[in-house]
């Protein structure tokens, strides 16, 4: 299971990759997305996949009694679940507003275009 999750990483990173390497941003935030999930997918499957039971010790005992899962893990990757959301909110509003004020999103366009000119009433 961990060497399908491997590849599977490996597969998404590529991608992500790729995406990023286009000239267009919306790619470019697809990629990034990518690049995200693949990381959280990448610390999933190092936390030892297992069918344990949870995290929980019983009442008047010092230690689980029984192998539990790891929910370090668990917690990292719902930590990087928020900020990855976070990420892609605040990279769409900047797309979004690249393409209101520039009308293109070919990073190339963007390079040569002039920015708007500003009123002259001071």
């Amino acid at each position: 299971m961990e060497t399908a999750l491997a590849v599977l990483v490996g597969i998404m990173v590529a991608t992500g990759v790729y995406l990023m390497l286009t000239a267009n941003l919306l790619r470019y935030l697809f990629g990034l997305i990518l690049l995200s999930n693949a990381a959280n997918l990448a610390i999933f499957a190092t936390g030892r996949l297992t069918r344990a039971v949870p995290p929980l010790v019983p009442e008047g005992l010092q230690a689980p009694a029984e192998p539990v899962a790891n929910a370090l893990p668990q917690a990292m990757i719902l930590t990087a679940i928020v900020i990855g959301f976070g990420l892609l909110a605040f990279t769409l509003a900047l797309v979004v507003r690249c393409y209101r004020e520039l009308g293109t999103l070919d990073a190339n366009a963007m390079r040569l275009s002039e920015p708007p000119a500003a009123d002259e009433e001071h």
